[in-house]
């Protein structure tokens, strides 16, 4: 045998070998997902946290306690049901490290009405132990790609492929300190456009947001008295320098018809000058607190 048919025998060998373990990855992942979503239909709360990542539980713990809700009953107090795979195709895995990802392509049915159209489903793992958790599941909406959509239907994988959010990426993400039940609700806010925020409350709560306009529930609430935030601001790809930002800590309220609290608020109007860092804080005095409360 010569070595050019030695070697092309090698490399058949090897790919062979290859597609054999995306093909048993890809079983393992399914299997994990299905478990995983059989327990939050029947909430089955020992199941839940025998599937779920260790990271992945004290986050739902955390927010489920910071908005004073019940653990772990109102981790199945979902608006509708994780989606089912049947009928959706398995159209990239990715595996790095204890890490890996798999996309799934069809009608994403959450069960919420009307008629699903065909879209992506990402579902993340993590190797815990030798054995495959579920982490999180994140759609992607194709109706602004009309192109992608029909590629996919077509067989095209070139869009999973090559880009980064479907592939796993070898770090499994830092496990939150465990917050017990808060004492007040409270929400990070922060509209950033071109940049990046990470903030800190209470040296406990880390929240990160990036070129967004959004609101994060406080791990552990706010509290009587002192509480410190800490903020650091970066310029993303695109930044002018000019563009406004507002990053605010709101106390939300469980008296019926009372609007959340501004508590803390770094404002910059457009063309205005950005703190790269800074920190400060807010107190919740006994005026503050009777309105929070009943």
């Amino acid at each position: 045998m010569t070595a050019r048919i030695l070697t092309a025998c090698l490399l058949l060998t090897a790919g062979a070998a290859k597609a054999q373990d995306t093909k048993a990855l890809s079983g393992n992942l399914i299997k994990t997902y299905q478990a995983w979503r059989q327990a939050m239909v029947t909430s089955n709360a020992r199941q839940w946290q025998a599937l779920t990542s260790k990271h992945r539980q004290v986050e739902v713990r955390n927010r489920i306690l910071s908005e004073k809700r019940s653990f772990p009953a109102s981790v199945f107090q979902v608006p509708s049901p994780p989606p089912a795979l049947n009928g959706l195709r398995t159209i990239h895995v990715s595996q790095r490290g204890a890490t890996a990802k798999a996309a799934f392509y069809g009608k994403v049915d959450f069960g919420i009405g009307g008629t699903p159209t065909e879209n992506i489903m990402v579902v993340s793992y993590t190797n815990e132990g030798g054995r495959w958790k579920y982490d999180r599941a994140e759609f992607v909406n194709l109706t602004a790609l009309p192109e992608v959509r029909k590629e996919l239907a077509t067989g095209e994988l070139k869009y999973v492929r090559e880009t980064p959010e479907f592939q796993a990426t070898g770090v499994i993400p830092r496990t939150p300190i465990a917050v017990n039940r808060a004492q007040y609700i409270a929400k990070a806010y922060v509209y950033c456009p071109n940049r990046e925020v990470e903030m800190q409350i209470n040296q406990v709560s880390s929240h990160k947001f990036k070129n967004t306009k959004e609101a994060q529930i406080i791990a552990g609430g706010a509290k009587d008295g002192p509480n410190n935030v800490v903020y650091r601001i970066k310029p993303l790809k695109g930044c002018t320098g000019t563009e406004a930002l507002a990053i605010r800590v709101y106390l939300m309220s469980e008296i019926a018809g009372t609007k959340p609290i501004i508590a803390y608020e770094y404002k910059v109007e457009e063309g205005g000058s950005v703190k790269p860092y800074d920190k400060g804080t807010f107190v919740i005095g006994a005026e503050t607190a009777s309105k929070l409360t009943p």
